[in-house]
């Protein structure tokens, strides 16, 4: 699978955003639902955990959908199957975050394609951790 077409420097700079929900994060350590947020907390991110089944991961309260997040979103990172990503995209949008992120082997080329008219960035098939790794 593909990924965007984002170069190295774009990449860098959607790092720059700091308030990140998390949709599908996981309670569970050993799944990169949980990991992967975990990583981006320790490196100073405002992780916002996004997970109906939870009330708390990593000691944050978890919300249950993007629509009851009360504070600024810049981006949102998405551990959801492919076909479940169009609903995701569609609250996203109502939230009006810079950046949809779907995590590595996540790609849905009509969801984004709406996320892109609605003027909200899109990176697919690509990991946060990863990228941030190799960039930093």
């Amino acid at each position: 699978m593909e990924h965007d077409s984002h170069t190295d420097e774009e990449i860098q700079k959607i790092y720059l955003l700091k308030n990140i929900a998390v949709v599908g994060m996981s309670k569970n350590p050993d799944k990169a639902a949980h990991y992967v947020p975990k990583y981006l907390d320790e490196q100073g991110y405002n992780i916002i955990p996004v997970n109906p089944t939870a009330t708390e991961i990593l000691g944050k309260k978890c919300y249950s959908s993007l629509l009851d997040i009360p504070d600024e979103v810049d981006i949102v990172d998405i551990f959801r199957p492919s076909d479940q990503v169009l609903q995701v995209i569609e609250d996203s949008i109502k939230i009006k975050p810079k950046v949809v992120w779907l995590q590595e082997g996540i790609h849905n080329p009509e969801a984004e394609g709406i996320a892109r008219k609605s003027g909200i960035d899109v990176v697919f098939n690509r990991c946060m951790l990863a990228e941030h790794q190799r960039l930093f």
